[in-house]
């Protein structure tokens, strides 16, 4: 297999923990908020996409990756399918148990906790995001592990030209297609399809790969990645009178997306 990327901030560590902890903290304060100003979205082409990859028909054992208050769990439940729930934030894994009834784990994303071939897809509907690139290989190793052979990972990220930063509290690397579908390729995963969302080479972009074994990528591959992606709302720009003060960058997932 390919080598993945070098990462694209080094970080130690204590770095890595503090960025996963003040993301985790972030969505903890705005839960209700959080709740409120997503459950509506409609997400079905991200579903759907997963669905059709999957290895046979419902019911299919899939692991929802930072499943957030449960949305999407409801929907695969509805669809007949078998979903179990994971999160960081104690108050998404609680929402997503009482409005679902499934099965949630409370995990750090950075210290994954996963039984060995378990899953036959993984949904992570923007989340993955939010690894430090210095993490993601091990974080995409850890789900490739717990997907069974024709499994199928499902991933949704802001696009954007290989930046990595914190952002108020949240931390988010944005990466282009290019080098994502190389991280993806190093862990053992090969790609099946890619979209825009919403259409387009500029809003928004999904990856579908699938492994077969850890260490053989070919037409049979195993767990499938299916990535999409959105746009990076420009950088605000610096002032111009001296001195120049950073930028202010925002997030895009200001507007939640999940």
């Amino acid at each position: 297999m390919p080598e993945a990327p070098s990462p694209l901030v080094p970080l130690a560590p204590e770095q890595m923990a503090a960025a996963a902890e003040s993301t985790v903290s972030h969505y903890e304060a705005r839960a209700e908020d959080f709740r409120e100003g997503t459950w509506d979205h409609d997400v079905s082409q991200n579903v759907e996409a997963l669905l059709r990859h999957l290895p046979g028909p419902a019911p299919q054992r899939v692991l929802d990756f930072g499943c957030g208050p449960g949305r999407d769990l409801a929907t695969f439940r509805a669809r007949g399918h078998e979903p179990v729930g994971l999160d960081g934030a104690a108050a998404f894994v609680a929402m997503a148990r009482e409005a679902t009834g499934c099965e949630v784990w409370h995990q750090d994303f950075l210290a994954l906790s996963l039984p060995a071939e378990r899953f036959d897809g993984v949904f992570a509907n923007a989340t993955l995001f939010h690894v430090p690139t210095q993490a993601l290989p091990r974080v995409l190793a850890a789900l490739r592990r717990t997907l069974v052979k024709g499994g199928v990972l499902f991933c949704s990220n802001p696009r954007g030209p290989d930046i990595e930063r914190q952002q108020g509290l949240r931390y988010g690397a944005y990466l282009t297609f290019e080098t994502w579908s190389r991280f993806v390729t190093a862990a053992g995963f090969s790609l099946l399809e890619h979209y825009y969302r919403p259409p387009g080479p500029s809003p928004g972009r999904a990856a579908l790969a699938r492994y077969r074994v850890a260490r053989l990528l070919s037409a049979a591959l195993r767990p499938r990645v299916l990535h999409r992606l959105k746009a990076l709302p420009p950088l605000p720009q610096a002032p111009a009178a001296p001195p120049a003060a950073d930028p202010a960058p925002r997030e895009s997932r200001a507007a939640p997306s999940r």
